[in-house]
């Protein structure tokens, strides 16, 4: 099986004792959030080895498409598949992030550069740096509107797609939606506000 190695560089404008924390708790965070993501049946890389002391892992490369080039390629194609194909993979999107915050893992950081497609079909998340167990509904509602605002700021005139991924995520996760949704909406108007206040 093809690895990488992720290391985590120590920052120098960051105190040394502080920076040596910070990177081994990322470490850690990033270790369990891929753990426990794969026993909730969501894909993630395999972890082969984490050195805390080196402050990296090693784990599956997963050779493959980022959601975003993928959207980008799909909203300029005018092929009918490429349309098939999104409306897939935004359903697998949403269900994914129904199945993490079914087992209260708030990923931390879901953008469309942190998911990837493998041979056209299979989604994976990565980057679990940010991640962290809660069941607090407002946490899976930032989760929410920090993918809606990657996705709107990178792929313009696509809520269609957001929407998709909120229709799927809603569909699976049927005991603690309708919470976290009405989070999200409240996370998204506090957004708003201090975008016209600056």
């Amino acid at each position: 099986m093809p690895a990488i190695i992720k290391e985590r560089f120590q920052k120098k404008y960051r105190h040394p004792i502080l920076d040596e924390n910070i990177g081994k708790e990322r470490l850690k965070a990033e270790a369990r959030g891929i753990m426990r993501c794969k026993i909730a049946g969501v894909k993630t890389p395999t972890i082969y080895l984490v050195d805390s002391e080196k402050r990296c892992i090693i784990m599956e490369h997963i050779d493959g498409e980022t959601v975003k080039d993928f959207i980008n390629n799909a909203l300029t194609s005018a092929d009918k598949n490429s349309e098939n194909m999104l409306l897939d993979i935004t359903k697998k999107i949403g269900e994914s992030i129904a199945k993490m915050h079914s087992e209260n893992i708030i990923h931390g950081d879901l953008t469309t550069s942190n998911m990837i497609i493998m041979n056209n079909k299979d989604l994976y998340l990565i980057d679990f740096g940010l991640s962290f167990v809660g069941n607090s509904s407002e946490d899976k509602g930032v989760d929410l509107y920090v993918l809606e605002r990657a996705i709107l700021s990178t792929h313009p005139n696509s809520k269609e797609i957001f929407q998709n991924i909120l229709n799927s995520y809603t569909k699976l996760y049927t005991k603690g939606s309708k919470e976290v949704l009405i989070k999200y909406e409240e996370v998204k108007a506090r957004g708003r506000k201090r975008t016209m206040v600056g």
